[in-house]
């Protein structure tokens, strides 16, 4: 019985065709209900005992090679049909190019750029893997200074001066210690904070910090430049400014955009105040300018800065801020845009 599979798995190695009727005679012969496989199944159980594990070894490898030339031979036709389907007509019309997608994070990301290019701000960048001085210790953050417990922080082990940033603000500082005054520039990018993902929490974010020093800057600079930039990008005019503390900026202050009551959401979002937070901002600390080698006498300036996913999360209604770092296709086709 052995010696009969044997041969035919010798005529399945011989078979070749390119015949659809052919290979579907083939497949019936071996693989269908009443064919050779079922027939050597069914002889197992008179098989001497001694020989069981041999017959099925065999029968197995008859099986297996009888539906690797069925699988083989019918992909080796309907890709010749599907050759001759593309090559055989070509007066056929092409194939559409589907529109590409933007991520919402590029999407908020571009227009808060374009809005503050509008009036000379340029941008900045640096580093992700950061060392302490430029973002704790030159921004008025000391070694044991209890304002580091604001943000958990990524350390690298191997070197614990060497960290995943947490803001952008370290990406200022190396700007002031590479250009003199008048400096207007914003830093855009991702930051990492050791807190627990959820709906409304990750791990890492995006941010945008902004920055201008010159002589005579002062805070009713900030605030109208904060008035102009809630006016483009949400088409909100009323802002409030709420005192606040920040290590790198004296005074500091939160600001809030009157969002309204105008649906239920409105009232979730704003929970039934009408205002909502979307970020901080202050007068550049004196010691900051100081470490970065400007003169705080002649100069002063001010700082802001804003979660970009916030802000995406916000224009765009999305409930989860984990949907922005998982790369689900059927969400990022909602954001067709060309910015």
């Amino acid at each position: 019985m052995i010696d009969k599979i044997k041969e035919q798995i010798a005529e399945v190695n011989a078979f070749a065709s390119t015949n659809e009727e052919e290979i579907e005679t083939f497949r019936i012969k071996y693989l269908g209900k009443k064919g050779l496989l079922n027939d050597f199944f069914a002889e197992f159980r008179n098989v001497p005992k001694d020989q069981k594990k041999e017959f099925g070894q065999t029968l197995n490898e008859l099986k297996n090679l009888a539906e690797e030339k069925v699988n083989s031979l019918k992909a080796a036709l309907e890709s010749q049909e599907e050759q001759k389907g593309v090559y055989g007509d070509l007066s056929r019309p092409g194939e559409p190019i589907s529109l590409g997608s933007r991520h919402p994070i590029s999407i908020v990301k571009n227009k808060i750029i374009e809005i503050f290019s509008r009036i000379g701000f340029n941008v900045s960048e640096g580093p992700e893997i950061e060392d302490d001085w430029h973002n704790f210790t030159a921004l008025n953050l000391p070694e044991y200074h209890p304002a580091r417990d604001m943000q958990d922080t990524f350390f690298i082990q191997t070197n614990p001066d060497i960290l995943l940033r947490t803001h952008t603000s370290s990406v200022q500082v190396r700007y002031m210690e590479n250009n003199q005054p008048p400096i207007r520039t914003i830093s855009p990018g991702r930051v990492y904070r050791n807190e627990a993902i959820s709906a409304r929490s990750h791990c890492f974010f995006h941010q945008v910090e902004g920055l201008y020093v010159d002589k005579g800057v002062s805070f009713a600079d900030l605030k109208q430049t904060l008035q102009y930039f809630t006016t483009e990008m949400f088409g909100k005019s009323k802002i409030r400014l709420r005192p606040s503390y920040f290590p790198f900026t004296e005074p500091s202050a939160e600001v809030d955009v009157y969002w309204g009551l105008e649906t239920e959401t409105d009232y979730k979002m704003t929970k039934g105040t009408g205002w909502l937070e979307i970020m901080g901002c202050g007068m550049v600390d004196p010691n900051v300018l100081k470490n970065c080698g400007i003169d705080p006498e002649e100069y002063s300036g001010f700082a802001f800065g804003m979660g970009i996913d916030r802000i995406a999360l916000l224009l765009h209604q999305i409930p989860d801020i984990r949907m922005l770092s998982e790369n689900d296709i059927r969400f990022l086709e909602q954001f067709k845009s060309t910015l």
